[in-house]
């Protein structure tokens, strides 16, 4: 799988007009990977962006993901077919589980994400997905996916920025030659509040967002940052232009903790 090394959130950016500037803003800007879900209810404004900015689908890698509500082989089938028809594409590249242990289907989550992995499997097969992965998964449940899996996700999408590392997760990720996403690499907007942060960004004439998303990219993390204020966009993309020194790593390694941590994907009530 070819990816490019930093994608486009869209989380927050409702569907018409915000999200269909927002995108049309980014891939204006250079990004080439729009990260979007079924949850977002944003597919069809990012479907029409895409389809006006002119750019060649094979120069774009576009994301989506199956949502809670979808809990049967069946129901995924459908879902995937409606997520092709609102983003007016032939092909999704990358085609997620949104999260492992729904409300819905809990406890049982190894048949219900089975079940979706199948049918996953089947449109990868027929070409509707060109990759297959996960998001928000802890290593239990990836192992039980393994159980059934004939294909092999690449990517564990989770939430990730400097106060929030889940270190045992991007092992594991490691280990199983999954590539790991961070959504909300800024940690929606609450990494601001660390002030040592802007004195290593000032350091590289740099902003904070940019040191930060930097900072992914260095630990070997694909970052999605979302904005839908066009500058945002603009400066979260210029971060291929300098390289924090061994020092600095280790100083931003050492915030985990500093924050309020993740939601743990078992206890979450959607």
């Amino acid at each position: 799988m070819q990816i490019p090394k930093v994608g486009f959130g869209t989380w927050q950016s409702p569907d018409g007009e915000v999200a269909y500037e927002a995108v049309k803003t980014a891939l204006i800007t250079g990004y080439r990977h729009i990260d979007t879900a079924q949850a977002y209810g944003n597919e069809l404004s990012i479907g029409e962006a895409i389809k006006d900015s002119g750019i060649a689908r094979d120069e774009l890698f576009i994301t989506t993901k199956l949502w809670n509500f979808v809990s049967t082989y069946e129901e995924a089938v459908s879902s995937i077919d409606e997520s092709l028809e609102k983003l007016g594409l032939e092909y999704i590249d990358l085609l997620l589980i949104h999260w492992p242990n729904p409300v819905k289907t809990r406890p049982n989550f190894k048949t219900r994400n089975s079940e979706l992995w199948r049918a996953m499997e089947e449109a990868y097969e027929a070409g509707k997905i060109r990759a297959l992965g996960v998001a928000n998964f802890q290593p239990h449940h990836l192992d039980a996916l393994f159980e059934t899996a004939k294909i092999k996700p690449v990517v564990n999408q989770i939430y990730s920025n400097p106060s929030d590392q889940q270190e045992d997760i991007v092992a594991y990720n490691k280990a199983h030659d999954l590539l790991t996403e961070a959504y909300s690499p800024l940690g929606t907007g609450e990494i601001f509040k660390i002030l040592a942060l802007g004195e290593i960004a000032e350091k590289y004439d740099k902003t904070v967002a940019q040191t930060v998303l930097r900072w992914h990219l260095q630990k070997g993390y694909l970052p999605l940052p979302k904005s839908i204020t066009p500058n945002r966009i603009k400066e979260n993309a210029q971060i291929f232009d300098f390289e924090l020194t061994d020092e600095d790593m280790v100083f931003i390694d050492q915030l985990h903790g500093a924050l309020l941590p993740h939601k743990y994907p078992d206890n979450v009530q959607f």
